[in-house]
């Protein structure tokens, strides 16, 4: 197993994207705790997922956004675990309005918990690892709308922009200490916040015509790479951003 011995972080990962990542990861031997917001019933449920399969989990609640509960959320890891080894910052919310309808608290809401959630997240895993002396890996969930323009989707947009270049600015930083930071963008995946897809066909077919490969992701695409960039094997790979899209970057217009 890649990851024996290591701990990780999934910040979101009672759900989606973020559970199919801690799953991933704890299946290759790290040990993982799970973050939910609102629903414990959830997180746990990730947690006897991973437990039943053999591996190390526990649930922990933190708001992304507040500094204190980014704060308590690596210190329970580091209580229960002894380390941290890989922060996967995937917590993401999204809000559609046409950009001048946006009201202003929907712009501080999606970029509290899209951008300024991640640089938290970033910044304790970090503050953590240096000491600890022996590196690690810093992996954001982005998505290609960190590069792809997305109308009635300004304030996730911005956001994720503005994660691509904390990524990079911070991969510089800290490789002094040997601590990667990546992020994987993804396209559109098989997850609950696009569940209504599957009532408006006619909506799907205009997505699907976007995607080269023809078809939606699933979630366990995206956790296929998270446990890459988290492993040895990724160990020359940092400040990059890596799609999980099906090539809709390549084809796509504005989405």
């Amino acid at each position: 197993m890649r990851l024996d011995g290591k701990v990780a972080i999934v910040t979101g990962s009672s759900l989606g994207i973020g559970k199919a990542i801690a799953v991933a990861l704890a299946r290759e031997g790290a040990a993982v705790t799970v973050n939910y917001r609102s629903h414990p019933e959830e997180g746990q449920e990730a947690v006897e997922e991973i437990q039943n399969a053999g591996g190390r989990a526990i649930a922990v609640q933190a708001d992304v956004s507040r500094p204190e509960d980014v704060k308590n959320l690596v210190g329970r890891t580091v209580e229960e675990f002894g380390r941290l080894d890989i922060m996967v910052n995937n917590a993401g919310i999204e809000e559609k309005h046409p950009f001048v309808d946006t009201p202003f608290e929907v712009w501080e809401r999606v970029i509290s918990v899209n951008l300024t959630g991640v640089w938290l997240g970033c910044q304790e895993a970090a503050r953590q690892m240096i000491p600890q002396g022996d590196g690690g890996r810093i992996i954001n969930i982005s998505s290609v709308h960190e590069d792809l323009p997305m109308p009635t989707n300004a304030s996730y947009c911005a956001a994720k922009g503005g994660v691509m270049m904390l990524m990079r600015t911070i991969a510089v930083e800290l490789a002094e200490h040997d601590i990667t930071v990546n992020n994987i963008a993804p396209g559109a995946i098989e997850t609950p916040i696009n569940q209504n897809l599957k009532e408006h066909p006619e909506q799907m077919n205009e997505l699907l015509a976007e995607i080269p490969l023809g078809r939606i992701g699933q979630p366990e695409e995206v956790a296929g790479l998270a446990v890459y960039l988290a492993s040895d094997d990724a160990s020359y790979s940092t400040g990059s951003t890596f799609y999980v899209d099906g090539g809709m970057m390549r084809q796509s217009g504005s989405l």
